[in-house]
């Protein structure tokens, strides 16, 4: 296929009259309908692919459900705040199309959806080249192969454990995504919901890879030592990255063909194909004058969690002395997955709290996040009850 304008908004007027149909697991699935050469495509574009969504959708959605790799990706409307899938340029009179080469995508949960739209805007909010990249949130509950294995066993770390789409990390392997969405191909730097940018994001999202498919950073201390990466942001060359395939690898590992713990490692990558950049670009709760991009990674003293009952699965490993851990498997048989976890702890550094909450601030003033939105996750528990006395407190960042 040559250049292909991908168009799931914009245009209902044409879709009108197609047919719906509906998924295996009960969710309307989009129609498709090819168009010929059109007045009406962007340059390059051979080929128009009209898409009847008839739910709120993302273009990464629609990519997957074509399984079409297009030379250039368009699509259509205005860049959007992600968490916003109102169809964009409909009533548009000069519909705009953009070739998607950059992108930097946010993945999630239902449990971490404010950290997301936070992350999002804050990518946006402190680029000077915001005008040159997109910036999308995948959201686990998108991809129903996940749900489709809630309670399965699968293969982490040698033991076998339950999948649970509902514990708080249950989006990480999302971050794996990103090549399969862009179509192989472009710059995509993929990044977890607590992860914050301070610094200009298109520094390293346009930076020379000198050939490598994967750029992040080590992960310190046991981990960095068995040869783990820090895979929590990742800088990827797509088009390097044609065998990652998500949905068959997470197959295999309820086959017990691929351990969890190695693949967000990275230990089934070629060494020689992954890169490192500075620590500052994933600075893991810290924040200098140094940072780039803020990683508030310690789960107990997340700043908008303080005081919500623990509700993440404490690591384990297989080992049978000190039995640390084989009693906290006792512990959540016997009495449930989070019993006597305690609460999430206060942030030590109250510079974290206070960024962290002047952009949700900024997030309420601009309608990003709205003061409904906000107390539906503080009634969840996924947002600390006390938020909007926290933020009456916030000391505004600097412009």
């Amino acid at each position: 296929m040559g250049g292909t304008a991908v168009v799931g908004w914009g245009l209902p007027q044409l879709c009108r009259g197609m047919d719906q149909e509906t998924t295996s697991w009960g969710k309307p699935q989009p129609t498709v309908a090819e168009v010929g050469p059109s007045p009406g495509l962007p340059a390059g574009a051979d080929k128009l692919i009209l898409v009847n969504y008839p739910v709120k959708s993302r273009s990464h959605t629609l990519l997957r459900m074509l399984r079409v790799p297009p030379a250039g990706i368009m699509v259509s409307g205005r860049r959007r705040f992600s968490g916003d899938e109102q169809p964009v340029g409909a009533d548009s009179p000069e519909p705009r199309y953009r070739t998607v080469n950059y992108c930097v995508f946010v993945h999630t949960n239902h449990k971490q959806w404010i950290g997301a739209l936070v992350a999002d805007y804050a990518l946006r909010r402190n680029s000077a080249h915001a005008d040159k990249f997109e910036t999308r949130i995948i959201k686990i509950a998108d991809y129903p192969f996940f749900q489709a294995h809630q309670g399965q066993r699968y293969l982490r770390g040698g033991l076998m454990w339950k999948w649970d789409n509902d514990d708080l990390q249950s989006f990480t392997l999302t971050r794996f995504l990103p090549p399969e969405l862009m179509g192989y191909q472009g710059r995509a730097l993929v990044i977890d919901p607590d992860v914050f940018a301070v610094g200009d994001v298109w520094d390293l999202l346009s930076r020379d890879m000198q050939g490598k498919a994967i750029m992040c950073r080590r992960r310190s201390g046991t981990k960095g030592a068995e040869g783990c990466q820090a895979t929590s942001v990742m800088l990827l060359d797509c088009s390097k990255l044609q065998h990652w395939r998500v949905e068959d690898d997470f197959q295999e590992m309820f086959d017990a063909k691929r351990d969890y713990m190695d693949w967000v490692c990275l230990r089934h990558e070629d060494a020689g194909t992954i890169g490192s950049f500075e620590e500052e670009w994933n600075d893991f709760n810290r924040l200098t004058p140094q940072t780039k991009m803020l990683h508030t990674t310690k789960r107990k003293t997340q700043p908008w969690k303080t005081g919500l009952p623990i509700d993440f699965r404490p690591q384990e490993r297989f080992q049978w002395f000190p039995p640390r851990d084989w009693l906290g498997r006792a512990r959540r048989q016997i009495f449930g997955e989070y019993a006597f976890l305690g609460r999430y702890k206060p942030n030590p550094d109250p510079n974290q709290e206070n960024f962290f909450f002047a952009l949700v601030k900024e997030c309420l003033e601009k309608g990003i996040i709205s003061q409904d939105l906000l107390r539906e996750e503080m009634g969840k528990n996924h947002v600390r009850h006390d938020a909007f006395e926290v933020l009456d407190r916030v000391t505004p960042l600097a412009s």
